[in-house]
């Protein structure tokens, strides 16, 4: 399912282990897609999983949900609030701030891959793209992008086609999470229609959708298969039958 436009997968995204969000770990201060959780996954040389996402004031952010509530200690949109209002406000645990895309660069500077996540609410807005684009473009570290949303990968290909890019997906079947999405949307998207159209060189797909077909033609067709997100050994041993790589979470793939 490769196509001639498209940019090939790394050798190292097959390689080692993806931390999902980082090497977090909440409860000794080491919070999602923080700074000390990268900081943690570069010691253990895992590659990083990362989300981007944009502010009020158009700061590309390293944060994973819509709103910052579950982890803040504040409420509200990230695209709401400004970066000084996001630096300002304290996590509920640990000591980092929310940290911008550039942060994360410095503090990585190539030491280990970025697997990096543009968060798309499907509304065919780019600001983000064309922020994140120059910033990734002046740096040498290992890196790919990828995204549910296949405009979003269109995008990074006109903009920077020299980056890998990728497409994340799932079942669609949880209405409340992708009720907004049509079901003609939902089944392309589960088929991973636009790998194609858009040079994806690789595919990170829900271990809970795994075994499925179109997946599993994308990796016989020469694309690398990645899977998230792992949570226990006996996961990881699944996913080792249907794919090449795991992105996890709460425990170390390396020890036992």
């Amino acid at each position: 399912m490769s196509s001639p436009n498209s940019t090939a997968a790394p050798a190292w995204l097959t390689a080692r282990p993806i931390a999902h969000r980082a090497y977090h770990d909440a409860a000794s201060g080491r919070v999602e897609n923080t700074l000390s959780a990268v900081r943690a996954a570069i010691d253990r040389n895992f590659a990083i999983e990362v989300d981007l996402q944009l502010t009020a004031d158009g700061a590309v952010v390293v944060f994973h949900d819509d709103t910052v509530d579950r982890l803040l200690q504040a409420s509200g949109r990230v695209d709401a609030m400004s970066l000084a209002s996001l630096k300002a406000t304290a996590f509920r645990q640990g000591g980092d701030t929310v940290p911008t895309l550039a942060e994360l660069l410095e503090t990585v500077a190539g030491k280990v891959p970025l697997v990096i996540e543009l968060k798309s609410n499907f509304d065919g807005n780019r600001r983000l793209e064309a922020a994140v684009a120059p910033i990734l473009a002046a740096y040498a570290g290992p890196a790919v992008v990828m995204s549910f949303d296949p405009d979003s990968m269109a995008v990074m290909q006109w903009l920077l086609p020299s980056i890998p890019r990728g497409i994340v997906a799932d079942r669609y079947t949880d209405l409340d999470e992708w009720g907004y999405l049509t079901p003609r949307q939902r089944f392309a998207l589960r088929n991973l229609s636009a790998v194609p159209k858009v040079g994806a060189g690789f595919v990170s797909y829900d271990l809970n959708g795994l075994p499925s077909f179109a997946p599993s033609m994308v990796r016989a067709g020469g694309l690398p298969l990645i899977t998230w997100t792992v949570r226990t050994r006996e996961q990881a041993e699944k996913a080792r039958l249907y794919t090449d790589q795991i992105t996890f979470e709460g425990f170390d793939p390396d020890q036992g």
